[in-house]
């Protein structure tokens, strides 16, 4: 059995060695990843929230506009999408058709949530179009769990009755979407990681991941910006003993060991190519990390389409300045292309004796 055979903890870049090669041949690509918000709204203030700074605006993107975008991006290389981003998708009041056109657009669907809206109808209209789908859920109690995402206590079980009427669905459906729960590490839920695990296993769950608080840059939140998980490394042993060929826990044990070096073992950012995000908005930005920060706006989909900002020249001075003179301490540990970046850089600056293999 392998232990993350999700490759959470990695990257996986080397299955796209085509797009790989021409971005070494200095061509222009399109992005195989994307991370999109279809709301800014969302319906809890979780006390980790990376995007708080965003504050949680009650916009939507367009359905028929994004369709059209959706299909064009298809047409032009992009392979996937994680609906996510600065709210709760399923706010978005027409999520299930979004989904349902993207993968007929021949993208990969994916979303990340709290699971509190994931009802069993709309379930029921993505499970058999979407790749995976993880749950936000950080205590295996409805006190803890109301406390760290400052939700009504009934959530709680909410999402848990979502979830396991999820797993049933998907086996009525015989749908291929894997279905997972995501725990990010605090103070005040490590004690709940191995409760958490057993629940998620026995509701059906593929998975349950546990990972290490990231700081955001522009998080207005700091409180756990000091955390360091050296202590928390025996929960692993504990963990591994849920284990089995249907349920995995996947402790991030590397990124947490990241966290904990706070290092970069590359001198430039040079993933941006290969990934993207599109806020509620419809503005498209290379980094999620400096959103706002009109160095990284490519433009927006209302106004352009997709090939005419991701060929245009603000895209091209914003790689340039990346490329040139961002300070890649100045980023956040672990960001979400922290894995690809060190994988192009040796790709880039590869060691001696290469030929040796």
């Amino acid at each position: 059995m392998q232990a993350d055979k999700y490759r959470i903890d990695k990257h996986k870049l080397m299955y796209h060695v085509p797009r790989v090669n021409d971005w070494l041949g200095g061509k222009n690509i399109y992005p195989i990843y994307m991370e999109v918000s279809p709301s800014g709204a969302c319906n809890h203030r979780c006390t980790f929230c990376g995007l708080d700074f965003m504050g949680y605006k009650n916009r939507q993107l367009k359905t028929e506009l994004f369709k059209e975008r959706l299909s064009e991006m298809g047409k032009l290389g992009l392979r996937s999408i994680m609906y996510a981003g600065e709210g709760e998708p399923f706010l978005h009041q027409e999520m299930a058709e979004i989904a349902r056109h993207t993968k007929k657009s021949g993208i990969d669907v994916a979303f990340t949530t709290n699971g509190t809206l994931m009802k069993e109808e709309t379930a029921g209209k993505i499970l058999d179009v979407t790749d995976w789908i993880k749950v936000s859920i950080n205590a295996a109690t409805q006190e803890t769990y109301a406390k760290i995402h400052r939700a009504k206590d009934r959530d709680f079980q909410r999402v848990i009755d979502n979830m396991r009427k999820a797993a049933e669905l998907r086996r009525e459906m015989k749908a291929a979407c894997t279905l997972g729960m995501q725990m990010v590490l605090l103070p005040e839920n490590k004690s709940e990681a191995v409760p958490l695990a057993q629940i998620a296993r026995d509701i059906g769950m593929d998975y349950l991941v546990v990972k290490p608080y990231s700081q955001h840059t522009q998080s207005k939140t700091d409180q756990y910006k000091s955390i360091k998980y050296d202590e928390y490394q025996l929960l692993s042993a504990e963990l591994k003993k849920f284990n089995s060929d249907h349920f995995q826990v996947i402790f991030r044990s590397q990124t947490m060991q990241k966290w904990d070096a706070a290092e970069h073992r590359y001198e430039r950012c040079i993933a941006l190519p290969f990934w993207s995000y599109i806020d509620a908005g419809g503005n498209v930005w290379g980094c999620s990390v400096y959103l706002n920060d009109d160095r990284f706006l490519y433009g927006n989909i209302y106004e352009q389409t997709f090939r005419e900002i991701w060929e245009g020249e603000k895209r091209r001075k914003s790689l340039s300045w990346v490329e040139g003179q961002m300070d890649v301490s100045c980023c956040r540990v672990n960001c979400r292309m922290d894995e690809i970046n060190r994988y192009l850089w040796e790709l880039k600056n590869p060691v001696e004796h290469v030929n040796f293999i």
